[in-house]
């Protein structure tokens, strides 16, 4: 058997021009080679900087703002990062002094169509660098639509299911909630749309459904919001969501510019 030296050619080296996963990336010996070690360990980095990243506030707001004016600021129960990691069912939850500012601003509304809530999750480095081109072009459509939009919400230290409780506070007939993902290796950026159907406390995860991946280098947004729409709709003439409702969504054939229905 011939030894595999660096100046060997890999058979698999024509995928990484298709794919950031580690593949083809060499070997010395029974080791990667130094300069993919030092990627490796460079991305974990990234990784584990994104769990710990805050929220761009001041930046967000101005941005969410010149969406949709009256942005409603919230906290789940979790005081901290440190809480937030320890205690995942305090991220689920709105702090007291957030359901109050909840409860007086949406006192005497009758509902809305959508409501959009942004969170944390485990990237903020993901809604800071994406929230508000997915929200802006939501937001038109939902406009096109004719579809009323609830005030925007901003939680700080939040999981997907704080978004129940904001949703059900805003008679929102249908919710979006845009979170951070859990940080990959090749992904520290990457953010979910989890979507519900008449949102209330104590639903679980099967009552949703998820757009994962959204960022320039996997969803791009305009194919993030087009899915965003088709599901929305779906779930508007189908009343549900979750399990039952199943994605059929043709990302080749390009819903909104094909003149889907929007029931």
């Amino acid at each position: 058997m011939n030894a595999f030296t660096p100046a060997d050619t890999d058979p698999w080296l024509f995928l990484q021009a298709h794919t950031p996963a580690r593949i083809a990336r060499g070997r010395t010996g029974h080791s990667l080679p130094t300069r993919a070690l030092l990627e490796f360990e460079l991305d974990h980095a990234r990784a584990r900087d994104a769990v710990y990243s805050q929220l761009e506030t001041d930046a967000l707001v101005t941005q969410l703002e010149g969406i949709r004016p009256g942005l409603i600021r919230l906290h789940s129960r979790a005081s901290d990062r440190r809480q937030y990691l320890l205690r995942p069912d305090w991220g689920r939850k709105l702090n007291e002094t957030s359901r109050e500012e909840l409860r007086n601003r949406t006192a005497g509304q009758a509902g809305f169509d959508l409501g959009i809530v942004i969170a944390d999750g485990l990237s903020a480095t993901a809604i800071n660098r994406h929230a508000p081109a997915v929200v802006a072009r939501l937001a038109e459509e939902a406009v096109r639509l004719g579809w009323s939009l609830a005030p925007l919400c901003l939680v700080e230290q939040g999981r997907v299911a704080v978004g129940d409780e904001i949703g059900h506070a805003l008679k929102a007939e249908k919710l979006v909630v845009l979170i951070g993902e859990r940080p990959g290796l090749s992904s520290p950026d990457s953010m979910g749309a989890y979507l519900t159907y008449r949102p209330e406390p104590g639903l679980t995860d099967e009552a949703r459904n998820c757009v994962s991946n959204i960022r320039p280098e996997g969803l791009p947004y305009e194919a993030a919001v087009q899915k965003l729409v088709y599901l929305l709709s779906e779930m508007k003439a189908r009343r549900l969501s979750g399990v039952q409702l199943k994605d059929e969504f043709d990302e080749r054939a390009g819903w909104i510019s094909s003149g889907g229905s929007a029931a």
